[in-house]
Order: C-alpha cells, then structure tokens, then sequence
C-alpha cells in the first residue's frame, strides 16, 4: 500500500495489542489531539509506540496537532437561547449588555469585533446557524439570523472569508509544542492557520529548542485557501481539514476546494492529508458507509498522500477495523490509478533536482525496474519521485532520524535508515541495494544520489544511475 495512514490515538485505542493491531494494517502515523489532552497525559502513549516501533522494526511517526485558537462565545443569560429567522440579536462584550437582555450573545474578543462590517457572516454552534452582520452599534454588532436553531454558551464561532487579529499559535500551543518536542514527537500539525507567518512562528518555537520536526499546516480557514502558494513555500505539508474548512466555505465547493488543494501540494511536491469523518459511521458500526468508501478512493485518485482517521480510532468501537478498511479500500483504489494514467506524472516546477526525480520515474517505468532508491539528507528527493507516482517502490535512504520520520508523510515512501559510512553517498545506496532481501540477483534498480565535486563535502541530487544486483 502506498498510500499512509493516519490514525488518531484517544480512550478506544490506548491498548498495546489494539496498537499493534493498526500498525500492522498499516498505520505509520500516530496523531496525538492536544485539544483533548497534554504532553504529561501522553506519555504512557509516547512510550507504548516507541516500544513496539523497535519490536516491530518499523519506523513511527508521532505527530502532535495543536489547539489552535479556538474562538467560542461567552456565557449566555439563558442557555439555550432560541433563535428564529430573520430575528435580530445582538453580539458584543459581556459588560455592555446593561439592561441584562436575554438575545444578547456574549463575545469578548473587541479586536474580531471591530473588524465586523455590514454584510460579514458570523456561524454559531458548528455552522449550524448562520447570521449576516447588519449594523453596528458602537461595540455592539447587531446580526440576522439566516435560520432557526439553538445556541448555548461556550459555543464555537466562525467568520467565513475573514482574517481574524488571533494568530493561529496561541500561548498554550506555544508551551504544548515545547512539552511535544521534549516528549519526543516527530512532526507538529498547525490549527487555525491564516498565512505564512503562523508557520513561521511555529518553526521559530522548535529552532529556539534546538530541534528540527517538519510543520504541517492544517487548512480550516478560507482565507488559508486564498494564501496557499504562500503557505507552501514554508510549510512542510498540507492538511484538508473538511470539518473547520466545511465551516468556513460553503458545503458545496468543499469537494472542488479539496481536488484543488490536493492538485497544488502535488504540484509543489508537498506531502498532503485527507482528514475528517473519512469512516465516521465506523464510531459505531462495525463497517462503512458505500458513500465513505467512494470517498476515500476519490482522495486517493484526486492524489492525498495521507488519510487521516480522527473519532474512529481514537473513541470508536472498531478502531482496528476502520483501519483494515481504510487499507482494503486503498489497495483498490491504487490499482484503479495504474490502470488509468499515461505516465509519471511532470512536475510544474522546472528546476533540476525536479526533473531529474521525473526522468527517475520515466526510467524506472521503461526498463521495469524493480524499484527506485533515493539518498536523501533533507527528503527532497523522495519526496519529488513520489510526485511522479511511480508504479516502482520507492526507497528514501537517509542518515538523519528526522527526515527518516518526515518521509513516512510521502505516497509511496519506504523510509530506510542508513549509517555515515561509506562516505560516498552512492556506495552508501549500492552496499543497500546489495544487503537488501528486498531485491534478488538481476533486479534492475534505478538510483538517484547527490555526487559532490572533488573538495566538495555534500551535494545537491545530481546522479540517476541504473543498477544491476
């Protein structure tokens, strides 16, 4: 299977035998939610993985996903209170309401409110309710509401297509990725992500700790969408997170929105994730929707590189069944894939190193190579071959423990972990070609590798040789 499977840890899968379970379905990436939990709350976790990662020698990732700014109303002076369409209630600081009336929604964030002009939509309660800004009334801002529902306190609210003043890596992420990188996490998923300086900001907490984990960014905001060649250039990868971005964009383009996301990050050779309610029904049934299934395989033709599962593994009933469909219904979906496309597929972007990744594939396609092996320091290279998506195998071979655990975020990468020597980065990849039992005698094998000049220590991916074991 080529395409990686993310699987969210919580009460239903904390039980070494139900984790030896997923990743012997093939999970290779554990999320830990830190909306629901600390870094102190995930140790026993942290120490179960780390044990059956060297039980069953196969390289795990743990990616911790961080709160984010989650904006929520205030306390209600009657919860729930009713609204009906067309009713007219009122939004602002909890002190300003002076005549105590009962439809006034509590909201403390001034900076969010100021920004408020007529015309704005503001969704309560998960979207569920819908109101239009119609006026303003000093701090005050006066909403219609576009249907009926209930609200009660503390409830969540959104503002589709508005850049909000709350930076997306508040103070509690700020000290949970700190705690995250002690725990020892491998890779850190950013919430509520509005542009590149979130990234940033994110990237400049794990330099000041001395440690290098690559940055996902989760794309739950519209205005995220509408900055995302941006995001690309800084972020490490890309999460479609369905359930905040379902909030913000209207239902209807969500499937177009998710094909064009996933198009880009291909296109920029970004690793990509497909996450929320992918085998929702799964919390409580012991097998999938037909809608869910078809969902799935479209993610993986549209071309995600990663599937995540959120409830279904971390409070669902069948955890490990989830994950055994998730396989089954990946493995068909790939076959569908081969058997429709015409080539590996060109990267837009022209430089060298990308080319050479997409000859790589070319050629291992023409003389049906058995596989195609990249010596890597940073990932690039593997994660370019993978962009091509290759029919082939395709080795990451690398000497750091970081970007060991990077690749497991890339379609179709097997992550190999190589020592120093030889110094030569190609007699590095051909003593693995030669120790592997994965290749036999007369296997072709098409090597890509960084070959450095006389005097020079590293290079650059320069090399693409056919190898013969």
């Amino acid at each position: 299977m080529r395409t990686k499977i993310i699987a969210t840890l919580g009460p239903a899968s904390e039980d070494v035998r139900i984790l030896k379970g997923l990743i012997t379905n093939g999970v290779r990436i554990f999320r830990l939610n830190f909306s629901h939990g600390s870094a102190s709350d995930f140790l026993p976790l942290v120490s179960k993985l780390r044990t059956l990662e060297q039980e069953l020698q196969i390289h795990i990732t743990i990616l911790q996903d961080l709160s984010g700014p989650k904006i929520r109303t205030g306390i209600l002076k009657k919860s729930p209170l009713t609204i009906s369409i067309g009713q007219e209630i009122l939004m602002g600081p909890s002190e300003l309401n002076t005549k105590e009336q009962e439809n006034f929604l509590p909201f403390e964030n001034k900076e969010i409110l100021k920004s408020l002009s007529p015309g704005d939509i503001v969704r309560l309660s998960d979207g569920g309710l819908k109101f239009e800004v119609i006026n303003r009334q000093g701090e005050l801002v006066k909403l219609k509401a576009f249907n009926a529902g209930l609200v009660s306190s503390r409830k969540g609210v959104s503002f589709p297509g508005k850049k909000t003043s709350v930076t997306a890596l508040t103070e509690k992420d700020r000290q949970d990725l700190i705690n995250g990188l002690k725990l020892g996490i491998d890779a850190v998923a950013l919430s509520f992500v509005q542009g590149p300086e979130d990234i940033a900001s994110a990237k400049a907490v794990i330099d000041k700790q001395g440690r290098w984990v690559p940055v996902i960014a989760k794309l739950e905001r519209q205005v995220a969408v509408e900055r995302l060649p941006e995001i690309l250039n800084i972020a490490d990868g890309i999460m479609v997170a369905r359930g905040d971005l379902g909030l913000e964009c209207p239902l209807s383009s969500l499937p177009t929105l998710q094909k064009k996301i996933i198009k880009a990050c291909n296109q920029a050779a970004k690793p990509v994730i497909v996450a929320t309610q992918m085998l929702l029904s799964m919390v409580t049934n012991p097998m999938p929707t037909r809608a869910e299934t078809t969902d799935i395989a479209n993610a993986i033709l549209d071309g995600a590189d990663c599937l995540m599962l959120s409830e279904e593994t971390a409070i669902g009933r069948y955890p490990v069944e989830a994950v055994e469909y998730m396989r089954e219904i990946a493995l068909e979906a790939e076959k569908l894939f081969f058997e429709q496309r015409t080539g590996s597929i060109e990267p837009k972007q022209k430089g060298a190193e990308n080319f050479l990744a997409y000859v790589a594939c070319q050629l291992a396609e023409k003389i049906s190579a058995k596989a195609l092996v990249a010596h890597t320091n940073s990932g690039a290279t593997a994660r370019l071959i993978s962009a091509g998506r290759p029919s082939q195998p395709i080795f990451g071979l690398t000497p750091s423990s970081n970007v060991l655990k990077y690749m497991n975020f890339s379609w179709g990468v097997n992550p190999i972990k190589i020592g120093d020597e030889p110094h030569d980065h190609l007699q590095r990849t051909q003593k693995f070609v030669e120790e592997s039992s994965s290749f036999n005698p007369g296997d072709k094998i098409v090597i890509t590798a960084g070959h450095p000049k006389p005097g020079q220590e590293n290079s650059p991916t320069n090399l693409l040789k056919i190898y013969c074991k």
